[in-house]
């Protein structure tokens, strides 16, 4: 047996209805699974199937051999662990209380907590960063320490499975990564196998061993992120009409001005993403180039450009491309060079400038 987690032609919904069918993966121990997929389209609900708060319509899930079905309430508390979007009602709990709380499914009947257990307490609000705030009310912190806390707690539980379900949406840019991080080391120093929904994309991509795309009636693709995130898929999954995402660079931009560019933007190396975005903002529709197609600002300009001016990558800028650029560039009014300087691969750009000097055309510089 390969598999450590899997389900067999699961469905799920409410009330014996199914919404989500036909959904099967299978996960090592140990690995990271990500639901991405539109909003409504059933991510919640299947995450809440498999931690057994919803009864299947159909199928079956099996954990290391055994049946879900087949494992004992303290035995899915022991194994599983599970932190989703509802709000845990507390009275009169610190926060090291609420962590501690996933101690309860060792403790026995009294709750009591052992030298052990509180050892275990301690290590996990360490892990989170949550240590400064373990005696204030837990009613009284914000979202996204409410989130860290809860991570904390069913870190306690010592799981070998943990589900969350949007964990990071209430996190700032810092705890986002320091929490996607914990995951990361629990997975690697102790097995922990993660299964999680995720709205942010391109954390998904980087922090999963494998993804699951939901679409709202049955789970549509199974995989690693480099089979997920092939080019136009993505944007059909979530039914991108306004903007566009780019599944290679996990660029995501807003919708491209229109109407006929009298802005040329020579940029190149990463120099002119800012500059797009700026011009996206104020309307201004504009030209790029010469951006090879391997460039870092090649996805950002393909986007938000009225006409990018661009040449294969790793080969030589032909007559036909300098002609083009050649062409555009004396088109606009104004040029705006996101560049200090140019090296001999695009030494065209270097020309491009000149042009532009000699003509006397408006140079704006973007340092």
């Amino acid at each position: 047996m390969s598999y450590y987690f899997k389900t067999e032609k699961m469905s799920v919904g409410y009330r014996k209805k199914p919404l989500v069918e036909q959904i099967e993966f299978e996960l090592e121990k140990g690995q990271i699974l990500t639901l991405i997929g539109p909003n409504g389209a059933g991510k919640s609900t299947i995450l809440k199937s498999i931690a057994r708060q919803l009864e299947l319509t159909g199928g079956t899930v099996w954990v290391d051999g055994k049946g879900l079905g087949q494992l004992s309430g303290e035995e899915l508390s022991q194994r599983m662990a599970v932190v989703l979007t509802q709000r845990l009602h507390t009275e009169l709990m610190t926060c090291e209380d609420v962590a501690a709380t996933g101690r309860y499914p060792y403790t026995g009947r009294f709750g009591r907590l052992s030298q052990r257990d509180r050892r275990i307490v301690e290590e996990a609000m360490e892990l989170v960063d949550i240590t400064e705030i373990r005696d204030r009310d837990f009613t009284r912190i914000s979202d996204g320490q409410r989130q860290r806390v809860m991570l904390a707690r069913a870190i306690c539980q010592e799981p070998e499975i943990l589900v969350l379900d949007e964990p990071t949406s209430y996190l700032d840019v810092r705890y986002k990564l320091e929490f996607l991080s914990v995951l990361q080391r629990l997975q690697r120093q102790k097995g922990l196998t993660v299964i999680m929904s995720l709205h942010e994309l391109e954390l998904a991509a980087r922090v999963s061993d494998k993804l699951l795309c939901v679409n709202g009636r049955y789970a549509d693709r199974f995989g690693t992120p480099e089979q997920v995130f092939e080019p136009g898929y993505l944007s059909r999954l979530f039914r991108v009409e306004t903007g566009s995402f780019e599944e290679e660079s996990q660029s995501m931009e807003l919708e491209a001005p229109r109407g006929e560019p009298e802005t040329f933007v020579i940029s190149g190396a990463g120099t002119g993403r800012m500059t797009y975005r700026r011009l996206q903002r104020q309307g201004v529709p504009f030209i790029a180039g010469i951006l090879f197609e391997n460039d870092l600002d090649y996805p950002a300009a393909r986007a938000l450009a009225v006409r990018v001016i661009h040449e294969t990558a790793f080969e030589p800028v032909s007559a036909g491309t300098r002609e083009r650029a050649r062409e555009a560039l004396l088109a606009c009014r104004r040029v705006i060079c996101c560049r200090e300087s140019f090296g001999s691969l695009d030494r065209e750009n270097g020309e491009l400038l000149e042009l532009a000097r000699a003509c006397g055309k408006e140079i704006e510089w973007v340092r």
